[in-house]
């Protein structure tokens, strides 16, 4: 059994069952409201399981007579027949969901539904389950960029199923702000083309909303905000029909520069967000709420938004997020006390009812403005139940605990597990399982009322996602063993105890460790490890998950898995090879050099075609996706340059930010640049970076690789050859034959001779010079070898030993039986380039 089941672990659960225990049938007035939010569980459940399982399945809503503020759900099979009930839509769902995994028939993953359906439902007692938080939301506003950007309607229509599935009622909804702010410029007077050049690219415009850019990575259409209205109204619709809540994004200050044609006195503030990386001219302004026409537009917008799409409640402003305060004459809590006050009076003289929402990561980014004092100051002058701050990054730092829990304002808690839409294994299970119950625990919480999970990048560690969305419904610690032993059964359809083994090792490895922006070195043009956790345990984890290919192999979950994790322990292994051949540029030794940056390369191919057959970490999908939107043929190539763009170069400061282990993305970005950086390296020349970069950013080919028939299969063998391979070294002991120094050193050619050992000639197959120090390169256009005053070897061709390593190796075929009776000397045309302080080694090559 799945250990979070909510009526089995402590007292608080006995109470908040007790408070659910005697459910009844709803008895709405509303019968309409009852039908539909059946009709809407429903539909989920058909998209599901099919339409023929749900329809099999009896569906009840049930009231909380003692408390409204916590969903519950409970569920009983008899003869084949399911019976679920709940407070919600959601909580339907929720409740089928779990049914589904305590009987093991499977799970509902980004890459859709994977389960085992029988004939009929196995029996079940009557279970009950209840979430102790009102609200369960999902994701931060850059979610908007790095995720959902160009998502179309069938896309988002199974994200919101899978939201429903795992027991989430709130969610941030800002698609088609532009649309709606758009009517607003043009009622104030502004142009279209004072307008557009206020906006960024589609997957930039989170960063727009929050005041940090403008101009960056294009702007937008009409045809973008036509299809963006359409879209927000399906989206809408679907989460008013499942009783999900919508917060929107409201208006934060930030404004058109040209504005102040319109109005002269206002006076603006230019925004400064990664300090002197971006042009003035991409730095937004913002205007402070004790401007009248600060309230006048929150008014206009919100009074536009409702008109175009119905009520809403929930309002998103954030005006200093990862930005300082602007300048004033008053304290930072003076000017925060008044910022407050006056932006809840402006949302409210809107939408009465409203709730501001604040995102919380602004006080643990800039602790040099944020204490105790100010955020009081900011949150005092509105009501406690009319703010909502969106505490989402625990797993960084729990700022209600530094807030004294956000002075009495309702709070939700929870964490930001991917930043960017990284790909790499990361994060504390220990902590996710247990961290939420504590919270709730703790005398000091204050008016803790939510839970939420607010990842930037979806689609990535779904362990984690899952883990962390039935903490969400449980007020205890979630016991991880069983947790996991039921989740491989679950993700796998197979009680195979190396698949539960190997979970454990990940647990105890990868998944004991938060590493905030994990990387490899080769995603960031770095010749050596990154920052992804990389303990030997972690590979032998993947290598025992591996183990079972041959059996295991036809499990599209296994698949998804074992690739993604081959793919990750190559990327490891890639970082090695490029870390050996970086010493061994650095040693001279070029030979090392072109055999370590060619396997490393190879590596990385190897993870590319292993990844073309994962359901999602394709770059394809992510192209497809940003050209499915209606345009010209010049549009699509926009958007899809844009989508480009934000998960790769992003735009100064934030260059390679993103970082996935993406098929396609690797083989044609990641791996190519470094080709490309090693062979400037190797040249002593400068590599032009984003010349490159812009190329591929602004091009529109996408190579091809063909898919392994058995990746499964394919992976455990290219692992287990990548993991006992041994990487080559420069050869540092390689025997001496001579040293030269700046007594040697002329800064134009000359000869010098070095006597060498005669017994060397029998093993000679060249030399190589190995620069050692000095401020001076060496460079050699001619070795020869003379023995007993005879010219018997000779080499000619310019190489540097040096700040960079290009060709500093001779070859020199010498006559069988060569021996030297009385000298035997190397010849060397040579000069230090810039001076004379070089010093160095001339080695054996054999």
């Amino acid at each position: 059994m799945i250990s979070f089941r909510t009526w089995t672990i402590t007292p608080l659960i006995i109470v908040l069952l007790c408070l659910s225990s005697a459910v009844q049938p709803l008895q709405a007035d509303d019968k309409k409201d009852q039908a539909a939010a059946l009709e809407s569980a429903r539909g989920v459940l058909s998209r599901t399981l099919g339409q023929e399982q749900a329809k099999g399945i009896k569906l009840k809503l049930l009231d909380q007579p003692n408390d409204r503020n916590h969903s519950v759900y409970q569920y009983s099979a008899e003869n084949g027949v399911l019976t679920v009930s709940g407070s919600s839509a959601v909580a339907i769902c929720k409740g089928v969901y779990t049914y589904l995994r305590e009987n093991n028939i499977g799970t509902v993953g980004w890459a859709g539904p994977r389960l085992n359906l029988a004939d009929r439902w196995p029996d079940a007692p009557l279970t009950r389950g209840s979430s102790p938080f009102k609200i369960r939301h999902c994701y931060n506003v850059c979610t908007f960029g790095y995720t959902t950007a160009y998502w179309t309607w069938e896309r988002w229509e199974q994200e919101l199923d899978w939201l429903a599935m795992h027991g989430f009622n709130m969610i941030m909804a800002p698609v088609a702000t532009e649309a709606i702010a758009t009517r607003v410029w043009k009622e104030l007077g502004l142009t279209q083309e004072e307008i557009d050049s206020y906006y960024t690219g589609p997957a930039h415009l989170p960063w727009n909303r929050m005041g940090n850019i403008r101009q960056v990575g294009g702007t937008l259409t009409d045809t973008w905000h036509s299809n963006q209205l359409e879209l927000q109204h399906k989206l809408l619709k679907r989460m008013r029909e499942l009783g999900i809540e919508p917060v929107i994004q409201g208006f934060a200050g930030f404004v058109p520069p040209a504005i102040t044609r319109l109005h002269p006195s206002v006076k603006l503030h230019l925004t400064n967000w990664g300090g002197s990386s971006w042009r003035e001219s991409q730095r937004p302004v913002v205007m402070l709420p004790d401007d009248p026409l600060f309230t006048k537009i929150t008014k206009a917008y919100l009074d536009q938004w409702r008109k175009e799409f119905g009520d809403v409640r929930y309002v998103l402003v954030d005006s200093f997020n990862e930005m300082k305060l602007p300048a004033t004459s008053t304290s930072p809590a003076e000017q925060l006390a008044g910022y407050g006050r006056l932006t809840y009076s402006a949302i409210t003289s809107a939408i009465p009812d409203a709730v501001w929402v604040l995102q919380g990561w602004m006080f643990n980014y800039q602790r040099d403005i944020w204490n105790t004092e100010t955020v009081k100051a900011l949150l005092e002058a509105v009501p406690d139940d009319r703010l909502l701050v969106l505490d989402y990054a625990n797993d960084y730092k729990p700022n209600w605990k530094d807030f004294s829990g956000f002075h009495g304002k309702t709070w939700v808690m929870g964490y930001v597990p991917n930043m960017g839409g990284k790909t790499a294994y990361t994060g504390r299970m220990d902590y996710y399982a247990s961290q939420a119950a504590e919270t709730l625990a703790d005398p000091n919480r204050g008016a803790l009322t939510g839970f939420t999970i607010s990842g930037e990048g979806l689609e990535n560690n779904e362990v984690l996602y899952e883990l962390m969305a039935d903490t969400a419904w449980s007020t205890a610690p979630i016991d991880l063993k069983p947790w996991l032993n039921n989740y491989v059964e679950n993700r796998y359809g197979s009680k195979n105890s190396t698949l539960q083994d190997a979970w454990h090792d990940l647990h105890k490895s990868v998944y004991s460790s938060f590493t905030d922006h994990p990387t490899f070195g080769w995603q960031k043009m770095h010749l050596g490890r990154g920052s992804v956790y990389g303990d030997p345990a972690f590979e032998n984890s993947v290598r025992k998950f591996l183990s079972v290919a041959p059996e295991m192999g036809e499990n599209a979950n296994y698949v998804d898995d074992a690739v993604e994790m081959a793919a990750l322990v190559l990327s490891l292994k890639a970082d090695d090879w490029f870390s050996a051949s970086a010493e061994a540029l650095r040693e001279g030794d070029y030979e090392v050099f072109r055999k370590t940056a060619t396997r490393a390369n190879d590596l990385l191919l190897e993870a590319d075609q292993l990844l073309a057959s994962h359901s999602l970490h394709r770059l394809d999908r992510w192209i497809k996706l940003s050209r499915a939107h209606e345009g010209s043929p010049e549009q699509k190539d926009r958007w899809e340059s844009n989508a480009r763009q934000i998960i790769t170069t992003w735009g100064p400061p934030v260059n390679d930010y993103s970082c996935r282990m993406w098929s396609g993305l690797i083989r044609d970005f990641y791996a190519p640049r470094m080709q490309a950086m090693l062979a400037a390296m190797r040249e002593g020349e400068p590599f032009d970076r984003h010349t490159w970069e812009a190329k591929w950013v602004s091009g529109h080919e996408q190579s091809k690789v063909q898919p392994h028939e058995r990746p499964a299969e394919v992976a455990k063998l290219i692992v287990e050859r990548a993991c006992t391979e041994k990487i080559p070294l420069p050869d540092t002991d390689a025997k001496l034959l001579a040293r030269w120094n700046p007594a040697h050193m002329k800064t134009e050619w000359t000869t010098v001779d070095f006597e060498i050992p005669a017994d060397s000639l029998k093993k000679m197959k060249g030399v190589r010079f190995r620069f050692r120090s000095g401020s001076h390169r060496l460079d050699v256009r001619s070795v020869s070898v003379i023995a007993d005053g005879e010219l018997i070897a000779i080499d000619r061709h310019v190489g540097v030993a040096g700040d960079s390593h290009r060709d500093n190796s001779y070859k020199l075929k010498m006559p069988a039986h060569i021996q030297a009776n009385n000298s035997c000397l190397l010849r060397v045309e040579l000069r230090s380039a810039g001076g004379t302080n070089s010093n160095g080694d001339i080695l054996l090559q054999q």
